[in-house]
Parts: C-alpha cells; structure tokens; sequence
C-alpha cells in the first residue's frame, strides 16, 4: 500500500496472549490475576464513572502522592501511563541514543519497540539454563533494559548484582522491568536515590489486580522523569483515564488485601510447582505469579491438547524455548484442574 510507512511494513507485531470469546476456559495464558479487584476498586471505578464527561487530572497527583508513600520515594520520583508498556515506550523513544541491548528471550515488547524507532539494539542470549548473565552486559555502553524477574522464564537476579552493572558505568543508564517484583523478586526501587543512571518501571496488571485497567509507573531520578513527562505531554497528556486513576487509588489504599492476594498467588505457586514436578516436568525456581515448565512430552504438543480441553496455557514459538510451556498462577482449584489434565493427558 502506497501510504505505508516502511517502518511498519517489516515490522513484527507484538502478540498478546489469547483472549477467548466463549466461556468456560481456565485462563492461565497472560499473567492476570487470579483474583478480581479489591472491593474498594470497584466502588471507586462507579463512582469515577459519573463524572466522565470532564477530562481526567493529567498530574496524577493523588494516586502520586499514594504510590509515592508505598514505594518510599517522592512524587517527583515517579511517574505514571497508561500501563507499563506506554512507559517502556516513552523510554524507548527518549532515552536510547546509544542504542539498547536487551535479553534474547524476555519480553517480546522490547524487540518491537527497537525495530518500530529504527535504534541500534544489541540482543543478549541468555545462559543454558535461561538466566540472565550480567557479564555479557558489564562493558556495554547502550541503555541496558532488563525484566527481573525475566519473562518468561520466571527467573529473578539478586538486586545487588544488578546494582553492580549499574555502579560499573555511571554515563549508561539501565532500566529494570518490575512487572512481577512483588511475588518474590528483590527491587530496585530503594536503590533509585542513589543512581542517576537507574529507572525503574512498574505495572498496576499483576499483584494490584488491574490488568483491564492500564495503570504504570516509573521511579527514578526527576531528570529522567521530566524525559517521561515531555514524551507524555507531546503525545497525551490525558493517556490515564479518570476510572483508572481512581481504581489506583483505592488499590493502593486497600493493602490488607493486595497482601492477602499474593500470600494466595504465592502459596498456589508452590503447590503447584511440587504437583508439577510429581508429574515428571521440569519446573524453573518462580519469582512471578506464573510458572515456566518443560514436560516429559514438548510444550508444541500439550499446548494444543490443553486448549482443546479448555484450559489455555503460553506456548512461544522460539527454538530456545520451544519445548515449554508458561503457566499462570490460577485459584487453587484452577490449578487442581490443570494438574489433572495434564496427568489424563500424559498417562
């Protein structure tokens, strides 16, 4: 087509997990949560809703200030988009003049975003056993973004060895994607106030139950934040919607349950993982509310015949990984279902 930008005609989309139009699926294929939104959030949603017809406040300024005190930090230290994948955006297109290098196998957001603003990229395979190896990234000089704990293989790094990639080279920044921080990663955000050279980002989507919502931040120093808000300012200040910053808000102020959650996340996690084992898969030690699992027979196999029996799982098409399957956290008695399957399947 004439009009065609050839920046998109060769590039690869990102492909989200399946959302399936029919009922009754056990949905373990994208890394929701398996709990719906605190009460207080849906109260929240409601009562934002009547007021539609005004723009939302492009500061942000009470889910800020609320964020600001959980994490520890100062609202001049954060800011928020409209998910955490806006936010990955805006770095990608602000703050990558020396180019970027990234994991080979993480998440597939960060190869496309490279390809769709033309950057030199440095991709990084990982180890055998699919961790990440900081070496390989010690004496680069491009913006280094990693996922930690990494999608998604479920595999977490020690905050300090990350910080020491950070203290080796003051002029190169490096991002560190949180996403799954909260289900037994260590963060970085404590370490922000230190290094000019470290940002931060985070997601609303998994431990705060609003992936329907698109709520995300970023903590780092306010030079680099001023970068993030210019980016928004000359694309849309208004990118976070009244309900969602509402929904935010009581999210943050309903912690009792935030906690109770990921205790519930974290304790299915286990089981799952020794139910899994019994069957005879190899399972990757978790850090995320999903598990990253190798089977006795190929993940391209059991993929489909989970699907056929309505359960949907993550297969990804990549010679490295090919084999595997990546697994949500669901209730308890979601996962139970899982199991079961599988042992009908594999017996």
């Amino acid at each position: 087509m004439k009009f065609l930008d050839s920046r998109i005609a060769n590039l690869d989309p990102y492909v989200p997990g399946e959302q399936p139009q029919t009922s009754g699926f056990i949905k373990l294929n994208t890394n929701e949560s398996a709990y719906p939104p605190a009460p207080k959030v849906v109260e929240a949603a409601g009562q934002a809703a009547g007021n539609l017809q005004l723009y939302p406040d492009p500061t942000l300024s009470n889910v800020s200030q609320e964020l600001a005190d959980y994490l520890a930090v100062e609202p001049d230290q954060l800011f928020l988009g409209n998910g955490s994948d806006e936010i990955l955006a805006f770095c990608f297109q602000s703050l990558m003049g020396q180019g970027v290098a990234f994991p080979k196998i993480s998440y597939g957001f960060y190869s496309v975003f490279a390809k769709l603003y033309g950057l030199t990229t440095r991709v990084i395979p990982l180890n055998a056993d699919l961790s990440i190896n900081l070496a390989d990234y010690q004496d680069l000089t491009e913006t280094i973004v990693i996922a930690n704990p990494n999608a998604p293989t479920s595999l977490g790094l020690p905050a300090e060895a990350i910080l020491q990639l950070v203290q080796a080279q003051p002029e190169r920044l490096v991002i560190v994607d949180e996403a799954y921080v909260e289900f037994g990663g260590e963060s970085l955000v404590p370490y922000v106030k230190e290094y000019a050279n470290l940002l931060v980002v985070g997601t609303f989507s998994k431990s705060w139950q609003l992936a329907g919502a698109r709520l995300g931040y970023a903590v780092a120093q306010p030079a680099l934040i001023e970068i993030l808000q210019r980016m928004k300012y000359s694309f849309n200040p208004y990118s976070v919607n009244s309900m969602t910053a509402a929904c935010g808000l009581a999210a943050l102020q309903s912690r009792d349950y935030h906690e109770n959650c990921l205790k519930e996340t974290i304790a299915t996690r286990t089981w799952s993982k020794e139910a899994l084992e019994k069957l005879g898969f190899e399972v990757l030690n978790s850090q995320t509310n999903f598990l990253f699992v190798k089977g006795p027979v190929s993940g391209a196999i059991l993929y489909p015949a989970l699907k056929e029996r309505k359960i949907l799982v993550r297969w990804f098409n990549q010679p490295e990984i090919k084999d595997y399957l990546r697994i949500t956290i669901g209730t308890r008695s979601q996962m139970e279902t899982l199991v079961a399957t599988l042992k009908e399947l594999l017996s």
